[in-house]
C-alpha cells in the first residue's frame, strides 16, 4: 500500500486497479477553481454540486497532480477510470483535506 501523509491531507484511492495518491493542495485548489471558472471556497462548493463528466475529470486530474501522480493526471482521458471511481476519489480527497 502507498504511504500517505495524513497531516498533509493525502489519501490513497484505487483508480483503474492501481493505488494512487490524491491531495487537495493549494495548487490543486487553484487549478480546480480555474477549470471550473469559480473563485473562492463558496463558489467552488456551489459548483461542485453539479459537475459534468469533463469537470469531474479536471478536478480528479488536479487532485492527482497534488498527490504527485502527474503522469496519470496527464493521461486521464485515456485511462480506464470509471465515473464511480473518479467521484469516489474526489470525495475522499476532499474528506482527507478536511481531516488533515
Amino acid at each position: 500500500m502507498i504511504g500517505v501523509n495524513g497531516a498533509r491531507g493525502e489519501a490513497v484511492v484505487l483508480l483503474a486497479g492501481v493505488e494512487r495518491r490524491v491531495c487537495l493542495t493549494l495548487g490543486a485548489l487553484a487549478e480546480i477553481e480555474t477549470a471550473l471558472g469559480v473563485q473562492g471556497v463558496a463558489g467552488l462548493a456551489q459548483r461542485m454540486r453539479a459537475l459534468s463528466a469533463s469537470d469531474l475529470m479536471a478536478v480528479l486530474a488536479a487532485l492527482l497532480r497534488g498527490g504527485g501522480e502527474g503522469a496519470l493526471a496527464d493521461e486521464l482521458d485515456r485511462a480506464t477510470v470509471s465515473p464511480v471511481e473518479a467521484a469516489g476519489a474526489v470525495a475522499l480527497a476532499f474528506a482527507a483535506a478536511a481531516d488533515g
